[in-house]
């Protein structure tokens, strides 16, 4: 099966159904005679830039993000604005606390954008660490992420 039409598949599982881990997944899929690994799932959910959500039950389980974007700019503006709980600067750092399953979108979406005053990013589940090139320039790009989280 093509990547595009297993990524189509995955859509529509976690649109019906709530899938809390990436085992959930794969079992669901294998279920439908779609044969696939734990590696090549938790590759489509990055690229397919899911993300957790609150689910009815209590815990979390995998969603669509809330709204495409076709530009990075744009889409991180989205992604900090329904995501971004806490953003602390400290010196050239910036910590990120995100929603769960939000980290490594975030942190893929500041790479993206190429900022010559990001020197690197790290992202887990729900934190993300820049590093910036100086103080100033963290100071910076606190103030555009505040700004961007903002927005409607």
């Amino acid at each position: 099966m093509k990547k595009a039409d297993r990524q189509k598949k995955i859509r529509e599982i976690i649109t019906d159904n709530s899938i809390e881990r990436q085992e959930d997944l794969v079992e669901k899929l294998n279920d439908l005679g779609l044969q696939v690994t734990q590696a090549t799932i938790s590759r489509d959910i990055k690229e397919m830039q899911l993300v957790k959500i609150p689910a009815e039950g209590g815990g979390y389980r995998y969603g669509l993000p809330a709204r495409q974007h076709n530009d990075d700019a744009g889409q991180l503006g989205a992604t900090l604005h329904d995501s971004l709980l806490e953003l602390k600067q400290d010196d050239r750092f910036l910590a990120l606390a995100v929603r769960p399953g939000n980290g490594p979108v975030v942190a893929t979406l500041i790479r993206r954008l190429k900022d010559e005053a990001v020197f690197t990013t790290i992202g887990d589940d729900s934190n993300v660490l820049v590093v910036c090139m100086s103080a100033g320039a963290a100071k910076h790009l606190a103030d555009r992420f505040n700004e961007l989280a903002q927005r409607e």
